[in-house]
């Protein structure tokens, strides 16, 4: 086991007592556990690429025995991730890999089919209506926000459901249409 494993297992590093400022250097006196391991997480993901590494770490992380921590740092990766791969022909193995590591984690399950859906609306593969209009006010928002697909547009801005998306996805539409116009 490398130091930044025993560090994740055992809550963080060596504290000292604090210093003027109220703080040890990197970690505060006062920094819960969870959220110094919940940080190491995030690097440790990041510090990987490659479908086997990746989808390694990530059931590393979810092993963690804060399990509402550990799946929130490998969400706040997908992310990360799927967010820089959304146009990438790699995304669909990455997408296999990492839902293979997540199992059944619920919401992060969740969340990468969301990022399936919306990568198939970015790339003009098939995709359905009742899924984007069944899907969470995160995935709406995000794809009324980045989406360049006028049918998926078109769709939230008639039948999101909240507002927000509504107006956003509107928007989005007639600044299009007067670029283009």
């Amino acid at each position: 086991m490398g130091r930044s494993e025993h560090q994740i297992r055992h809550g963080g590093p060596e504290r000292r007592p604090a210093g003027i400022d109220g703080t040890t250097g990197a970690v505060a006196v006062n920094t819960p556990p969870e959220h110094w391991r919940y940080a190491r997480h995030l690097e440790s993901l990041a510090a990987v690429s490659g479908q086997p590494a990746e989808a390694e770490a990530v059931a590393a992380v979810l092993r963690d025995p804060d399990l509402v921590m550990a799946e929130s740092a490998v969400v706040t990766h997908l992310d990360r991730r799927a967010a820089g791969l959304l146009a990438d022909e790699a995304f669909p193995a990455w997408a296999q890999a990492v839902g293979a590591a997540i199992g059944g984690r619920t919401f992060a399950a969740r969340r990468l089919r969301e990022w399936t859906l919306l990568k198939a609306v970015t790339r003009g593969e098939p995709w359905s209506a009742a899924e984007l209009l069944a899907a969470s006010d995160w995935c709406q928002g995000t794809a009324a926000r980045s989406l360049h697909a006028d049918d998926a547009l078109r769709l939230l801005a008639e039948g999101a459901r909240t507002r927000r998306v509504r107006n956003a996805a509107a928007q989005r539409l007639l600044r299009r249409a007067a670029v283009g116009a």
